[in-house]
């Protein structure tokens, strides 16, 4: 570790969000090109650095700084260099020299101490005089809480936040109750506030660790897709986490709950805003419940004035549509919430298709949405209608502050709803409790809402499983589409999908057109051949690039996981080229060229669409989890990474935000929901019982269009077809539901 000392001579970039800075530093040896994280460091500054010097490719000799100090000027030189560098605002090179040569080597303690004789210098008002004390001041704080925080290992970038959310509050709380920063500060979670208040002698059975660990079991629960734990299994988590005996954390739920964090309700135990988030979602479902018959008619005849409305519709259109299909079309018609549900293959398209048109023809506007773009863009195809994201028709607020940074605004909610008479949204089983209550607020009663989805599919990745608790209620007009149409097509990733739903096992004989089994017991084998089919042989066969072809796993860890397929994958797919930059970020190496996802959803990410001539069309904000992207730029310069996402939406992501993207040649089953590729390829040599599921094979071969190749062992399928253990999601959305329409019904 090398230590030098100077003065920062110039600033070439800084970033304002992390504090990534490049600068010039002046040093006893001559000057030194510095890079690394220092966060509010300005020009004229003097600071004693630790680091190592590095060979960068493009720009020679730097000095990566580890950690830096920042140590007042001794003398009037370097103070006149301090206050002539524009790091305080008002004060000037001229100004500087005026205050230094009037003050001398005492300037800085006349500033601190005596901020009224600045007045004897020419051009010095009272009130610029405080100004100037102000800011020393408020510089002088924040470089002392810099150094306070760095004590207990925190970095400057996490300094920052600590010190604009506390103030001067931060060094009470740090050695009062440091577990308020995992509920404050995003990026601090339970187990550092825990480690830090070890660091400040705070009792493992404080009350307030307790109420911490409780809520942090909740959270990871939450992580778990559940809006609930029982009481006991909450216990039981806590007294592992904590190390304390149950009878200190119970109590300490019951001040959760008077503090309005937690809400216990029948030995279940939810953090508020998920209780919350459930009981709404069930008022608002019933106030869209309503029956919408013509006026003037009764029933009987509205249901008769419909079907021939269809008919002449269905000649019209050339579209044929069956006893159920249609039965699913005039429950639609006839009320203000419908759910659609049905596999692949089951004609769900084309009943939402007459569904469209017969609202198109009636001259009612119609919105279609998805939860994610790739599904959004699916569903544009299928019915010739535009189709957004939810977060895009719900107009995904883009003022978000950084303290706002961990909740979710749109523009359209119950205040100003959506101006539609038909909302439909499709892959209803990727929808989260929270992302499910934002579109609820947003439909005003008297617009029709129909859902529509596989509920065989895996949950969504967020808390709650919406679909499957709407239809376990039996509370709202449903119809579930089973004849398969897509059968006569000779499709057998269909046929088999129904077979595995079913608990039925498939031929794996390769006598299909487009469902394979390779039989590969050696991963070395399973690695060359899965790059010998995305190079040579899927490409021709599905009519497909490379890049499109996708394999799916499902698990993240081990050989056949994500993480090691993506290192090998990009290896051989987008090897190293001198043409083509790198970045490494953790364990990562990213490679313009790259097939990269978000993997959580960060709603202040800014996107733009350029026109072939360079020239912006489109912009918004908001890229979300599982969207996919390829890496246009890697600009170490500006330290920034440039990815492309479906419809040419393009983000430039810091390099400080890498950690939000993962490199996705290989992607978990669970992450490809909502999206379908050309061919997809399985890795399946056998792992945990949990997760070697039916439902999970189920959802992986239906992301398939064209062809479904499983490197591996047979035998692994057929276990995953008899297997239909899931991991249980706690949620009460079907019993909130149940009960609003008990208490509707007996008010009437």
């Amino acid at each position: 570790m090398d230590k030098i000392e100077g003065y920062v001579e110039h600033i070439v970039f800084q970033n304002s969000e992390n504090g990534y800075t490049v600068m010039n530093l002046t040093t006893g040896e001559g000057e030194v090109t510095c890079v690394g994280l220092c966060h509010g460091l300005a020009q004229g500054e003097s600071i004693s650095a630790e680091g190592e010097y590095v060979a960068h490719p493009v720009y020679g000799s730097q000095f990566k700084i580890s950690g830096y100090q920042v140590v007042m000027p001794g003398d009037s030189a370097g103070m006149e260099r301090y206050l002539g560098s524009g790091a305080i605002k008002g004060v000037g090179a001229a100004l500087a020299a005026r205050i230094v040569k009037k003050f001398g080597d005492d300037t800085f303690r006349i500033i601190e101490e005596e901020p009224e004789r600045l007045t004897e210098v020419k051009g010095i008002s009272e009130r610029k005089a405080r100004e100037i004390a102000v800011q020393m001041e408020e510089k002088k704080d924040l470089r002392d809480a810099f150094v306070f925080l760095q004590q207990y290992g925190i970095s400057n970038t996490m300094a920052v936040k600590i010190y604009q959310a506390y103030g001067m509050e931060l060094y009470g709380i740090m050695r009062e109750n440091p577990y308020r920063l995992a509920e404050d500060i995003s990026g601090i979670g339970f187990k550092m506030a825990d480690e830090l208040a070890a660091r400040t002698g705070i009792r493992g059975d404080s009350e307030y660790r307790i109420r911490s660990g409780i809520l942090y079991c909740l959270v990871q629960a939450l992580g778990e897709g559940n809006c609930y734990l029982p009481m006991e299994a909450l216990l039981k988590r806590a007294e592992v986490l904590l190390g304390v005996p149950g009878e200190n954390i119970r109590p300490q739920m019951d001040n959760l709950m008077m503090d309005k964090k937690l809400v216990i309700k029948e030995g279940c135990v939810f953090t508020s805003s998920y209780y919350y988030a459930e009981l709404n979602c069930a008022r608002m479902l019933h106030d869209l419940n309503v029956s919408l018959q013509p006026e003037g008619l009764s029933p009987e005849e509205g249901a008769k004035k419909t079907a021939r409305k269809l008919e002449e519709l269905a000649r019209g259109l050339k579209m044929e549509l069956d006893e159920l299909q249609l039965k699913a079309v005039t429950e639609c018609i006839q009320n203000g919430l419908f759910i659609l549900s049905g596999g692949p293959g089951t004609g769900k398209t084309t009943t939402i298709n007459m569904i469209i048109r017969y609202f198109a023809a009636e001259g009612q506007d119609i919105f279609l949405a998805a939860p994610t773009g790739r599904a959004a863009k699916r569903m544009t195809e299928a019915t010739g209608f535009e189709a957004r994201t939810i977060h895009r028709m719900l107009e995904l607020n883009s003022a978000l502050s950084d303290e706002d940074s961990r909740k979710v605004r749109f523009e359209r909610n119950e205040e100003n709803p959506l101006e539609a008479d038909v909302v439909i949204i499709d892959e209803m089983s990727m929808v989260d409790i929270q992302l499910f209550q934002s579109l609820l607020k947003a439909v005003a009663p008297g617009t029709r809402l129909v859902l529509v989805g596989d509920v065989n599919q895996l949950p969504s990745v967020g808390p709650g499983q919406v679909l499957r608790d709407l239809i376990a209620s039996r509370c709202f007009p449903m119809v579930e589409l089973s004849r398969i149409f897509r059968q006569a097509e000779g499709s057998d990733i269909v046929v088999n999908a129904h077979r595995i739903n079913e608990g039925k096992q498939i031929a794996l004989n390769n006598k299909s057109r487009d469902f394979f089994l390779l039989e590969r017991n050696d991963v070395n084998v399973i690695y060359k051949h899965m790059i010998q089919l995305i190079q040579e042989k899927l490409p021709p066969y599905v009519q497909a690039a490379p890049q499109d072809i996708q394999v799916l796993t499902p698990m993240r860890k081990g050989s056949l996981g994500c993480e090691t397929l993506n290192g090998i994958l990009q290896r051989y797919l987008n090897p190293p080229d001198p043409r083509k930059k790198e970045h490494t970020c953790g364990d990562t190496l990213y490679r313009e060229g790259d097939k990269v996802m978000q993997i959580k959803n960060n709603y202040q990410l800014e996107w733009e669409v350029v026109s072939r001539y360079g020239i912006p069309v489109d912009k918004g904000t908001g890229v979300f989890n599982g969207d996919m992207g390829r890496v246009l730029e890697i600009n170490e310069t500006a330290s920034c990474m440039t990815v492309e996402y479906d419809e040419g939406r393009r983000v430039s992501y810091p390099f400080s935000l890498l950690e939000e993207l993962e490199l996705s040649y290989a992607v978990t089953i669970h992450k490809s929901q909502g999206s379908e590729y050309p061919a997809v390829i399985l890795p399946l040599l056998g792992g945990s019982r949990m997760l070697f599921n039916r439902n999970l094979l189920y959802t992986a071969i239906t992301r398939a269009r064209s062809c479904v190749t499983i490197l591996g062992s047979s035998s692994t399928v057929r276990d995953m077809i008899d297997n239909v253990s899931e991991n249980r999601r706690y949620t009460a959305l079907a019993a909130r539901v149940r009960e609003f329409g008990e208490l509707m019904a007996a008010r009437d």
